[in-house]
C-alpha cells in the first residue's frame, strides 16, 4: 500500500532538471556581470588603500608605495553625513477609514526596523553605496525567528553574490534573480539529508581580495533562486527555490500552500537597490571611488616620486672610479673620521652626487590635484567645518556649508526613496505574515511608554458595504510613506532651533498675531513648517474663543449689574412707599370709600 501511495504522489514541479536549467541561466547572468564584478573587487582595494597590489610593476619592488587617504576621507565624510540623517518613516492614509491604522504603523514601523537591527544594515549599505555605487538591502520573512513565530529580517547584501538579467534597469523586470551564499558543507548536510555526499563547490563565486588567506574548500555555494510567472487571474507571482549543486532543498511551487499563491504576496523580488550614480541599462551604478581613483592614483605617484627625491637628497652618494684607491667600506661607514686613500684623488675619479631638491612647481601641482579630488568628491573644507578665504562670520560659514552640501542632500534623497520602498515591502510582509497580535512598545507624546497591539488583520482587505443589495467586494488599505531625518546633523538642529527662536521673538506664537503669522508662514519654507502653522492656527482659534468668551462674560456681567441695580431700586422704592403710607396714617385723613366718592361727583354735576 505504501509503495502504491508513493507511486500515486505527483512529481514535484521543481526538480533536478529545473535546477540544472536555473544554473545554466545563472552562468549566463554571471558572464554578463563579469566586468562589474572586476570593478567591485578593484574598488575594495582602493578603499583599503591597497591599490598598489594591482600595478604588478617589477620596477616598484623595494620602493616606497605611499597611499594617501584623501579618497578614504571623502568616503568616510559622506558616510558620517548619511548616519547623521538616519531616516524615519511617516505613514499617511489614502482613505479616511485608514487614518487610525496609518498612525499605528507610523509608531510601530521604527520598532520593527530597530528589532531587525536596521541601523547597522543602513550603515553597511551606505559603505557599499559609496564604494561600489550600489547598496542593496534584502527584506525577508524569517519563519524561525521568535521561537517559530516568525519575524521580518533585513540584511545588507553583497553585490558580488547577486545576479540578474543583463540589460535591465530594474531588477523587477528580470525574469530570474539569483542570490548566492557560501555555507559550511557539514552544516548543510546535517540540515538537508539529501545533500549528503553531494556538497562542495561546483559554482565559482566571485570573491574579494583579502590580506588573510580564506579557505573555502569546506564551503558550498547555495543558490537562492527567485523567478516570476503568471498566476490565477493574470496576477504575476514570485516563486522561490533554494538549491545546491543541482539538489533542490526547497521550492515554493512544490509547497501546496504556496503553489497557486506565490512565495510573497506582493509579487516582487525582496531586494531594493540604492544607487549612487546611475548607469544606463543596469540596476547597479558607480560610486565615488570610480570618480576619484584616477586623481588619487596621480597623487600617490607624485607622493612616491617626492618621497624618493627627499630620501635621495638627504643621503650622501658618490661617484667613485675603480682606480681612485678609496676604501669603500670606510667611506660608507659614517662613524669613521678618517678614510684611507691610495694615490691621489681628483674630481674625475671621485666626486659627490648632488640631487636636486623638490621644486615649488611640483608641490603646487600636487596640491592642485588634491584640491581637484576634494572638488569632484564634494568634500571641500567648508563641508567639513573648515574656513577659507577669510570668511569668519557664523552666518556666512553656515550659508557656505549649506551650499556645499548639495551633493550630500542629493545622495540622501535617493537613499530615502529606496528606504520608502523598503518600508512598503515591510508593510506587505506584515499584511501577509502577522497572523497573531503582537505587542510593540512605543514612546507616547509625553515621553511615556505605550504598549500597542497590532496584527496583519488591520492591513488586509475589508468588505465594502453593499449598495442596493449588490456586494461591491472588498477594499485593501493603501498608504503613502514620507521620509524625514530622525537623527539630524548638528547644523540642522542648530538651524531649526534658531528658526524657532526667531519665530518666537517675532511674535508668531502670540495669539493676537495669528493672522499676520499665518500670512508670513505662507511665504516661508523650512522643515516642520506644518507643525508651526498648525500651532499658530490653534493659538488663533483659542484667542478667538477666549475673546468671544470674554465678550459673553462682559454682557453677562452688565446684565447681572443691571438686574442688581433694578433690584436695589425696586427695594428702595418699596421702602419709600412703606414710609409714606405710615406717615399718611398719622397726618392725612382716610380717603373716602368708592360709594361716597361717586355720590360727591353726582352732586357736583347737579350743581353745574
Amino acid at each position: 500500500m505504501q509503495e502504491q501511495e508513493i507511486q500515486m504522489q505527483p512529481a514535484p514541479v521543481i526538480g533536478p532538471e529545473q535546477a540544472a536549467e536555473a544554473e545554466r541561466i545563472l552562468h549566463k547572468y554571471k558572464s554578463g556581470k563579469a566586468a562589474l564584478d572586476r570593478r567591485l573587487i578593484d574598488n575594495e582595494l582602493w578603499f583599503r588603500m591597497a591599490h598598489w597590489k594591482q600595478y604588478k610593476n617589477r620596477m616598484m619592488e623595494g620602493k616606497p608605495q605611499p597611499s594617501s587617504g584623501w579618497l578614504f576621507n571623502s568616503i568616510a565624510s559622506k558616510h558620517a553625513e548619511a548616519m547623521d540623517n538616519y531616516p524615519e518613516p511617516n505613514v499617511l492614509p489614502r482613505a479616511a477609514d485608514d487614518e487610525a491604522t496609518a498612525r499605528t504603523l507610523s509608531s510601530i514601523l521604527p520598532v520593527v526596523l530597530e528589532q531587525a537591527d536596521y541601523e547597522q544594515v543602513y550603515s553597511d549599505s551606505w559603505w557599499r553605496k559609496l564604494k561600489q555605487g550600489t547598496g542593496v538591502k534584502g527584506i525577508f520573512w524569517d519563519p524561525a525567528a521568535r521561537g517559530g513565530m516568525g519575524e521580518i529580517a533585513i540584511r545588507s547584501m553583497n553585490l558580488l553574490m547577486l545576479y540578474w538579467e543583463p540589460g535591465v534597469m530594474d531588477i523587477q523586470d528580470s525574469p530570474h534573480f539569483f542570490s548566492l551564499s557560501l555555507e559550511d558543507s557539514d552544516q548543510l548536510a546535517a540540515r538537508y539529508p539529501q545533500l549528503r555526499g553531494r556538497t562542495g563547490g561546483t559554482i565559482d563565486a566571485a570573491r574579494y581580495i583579502h590580506d588573510d588567506s580564506i579557505d573555502t574548500t569546506d564551503k558550498s555555494v547555495v543558490v537562492d533562486w527567485y523567478y516570476k510567472k503568471p498566476g490565477p487571474g493574470g496576477k504575476e507571482l514570485v516563486h522561490y527555490c533554494k538549491f545546491c549543486n543541482g539538489v533542490v532543498l526547497y521550492a515554493s511551487e512544490n509547497d501546496p500552500r504556496l503553489a497557486q499563491r506565490g512565495f510573497y504576496d506582493h509579487g516582487k523580488y525582496p531586494f531594493v537597490f540604492d544607487v549612487l550614480f546611475q548607469e544606463e541599462d543596469s540596476p547597479a551604478g558607480f560610486g565615488l571611488i570610480d570618480v576619484m581613483k584616477d586623481c588619487q592614483n596621480s597623487i600617490d605617484k607624485m607622493n612616491q616620486a617626492m618621497d624618493e627625491n627627499v630620501l635621495l637628497a638627504s643621503k650622501q652618494r658618490y661617484v667613485l672610479s675603480d682606480g681612485a684607491g678609496v676604501n669603500e667600506e670606510e667611506l660608507a661607514d659614517l662613524s669613521r673620521d678618517i678614510v684611507h686613500v691610495t694615490g691621489r684623488l681628483n674630481s674625475d675619479s671621485f666626486h659627490q652626487i648632488q640631487t636636486a631638491g623638490l621644486q615649488g612647481s611640483s608641490i603646487t601641482y600636487r596640491n592642485s590635484r588634491v584640491d581637484e579630488l576634494k572638488e569632484i568628491s564634494g568634500n571641500r573644507d567648508m563641508s567639513q567645518g573648515g574656513t577659507s578665504g577669510g570668511v569668519t562670520a557664523a552666518s556666512a560659514i553656515a550659508a557656505l556649508q549649506e551650499a556645499g552640501s548639495k551633493l550630500s542632500r542629493d545622495m540622501l534623497k535617493s537613499s530615502y526613496r529606496a528606504f520608502a520602498k523598503e518600508c512598503y515591502l515591510v508593510i506587505d510582509l506584515m499584511r501577509q505574515f502577522y497572523d497573531e497580535d503582537r505587542v510593540f512598545r512605543i514612546t507616547g507624546q509625553q515621553g511615556q511608554n505605550v504598549f500597542v497591539q497590532f496584527s496583519g488583520a488591520a492591513l488586509r482587505p475589508v468588505p465594502v458595504a453593499s449598495v442596493g443589495g449588490v456586494e461591491l467586494g472588498s477594499r485593501e488599505p493603501v498608504f503613502d510613506i514620507t521620509i524625514s531625518a530622525a537623527k539630524k546633523s548638528t547644523f540642522s538642529r542648530l538651524s531649526q532651533n534658531e528658526t524657532a527662536k526667531e519665530c518666537y521673538q517675532l511674535g508668531f506664537f502670540n495669539p493676537a498675531n495669528a493672522d499676520a503669522a499665518l500670512a508670513a508662514l505662507e511665504m516661508m519654507d523650512f522643515e516642520g513648517i506644518e507643525k508651526v502653522r498648525q500651532r499658530v492656527q490653534q493659538n488663533g482659534t483659542l484667542a478667538k474663543q477666549l475673546q468671544l468668551a470674554q465678550q459673553q462674560l462682559a454682557r453677562l456681567t452688565q446684565t447681572v449689574q443691571a438686574a442688581r441695580t433694578f433690584s436695589r431700586q425696586k427695594a428702595a422704592g418699596q421702602k419709600a412707599a412703606g414710609r409714606q403710607t405710615a406717615g399718611q396714617k398719622t397726618r392725612v385723613p382716610q380717603a373716602p370709600s368708592p360709594d361716597t366718592a361717586a355720590r360727591r361727583a353726582m352732586n357736583t354735576n347737579t350743581r353745574r
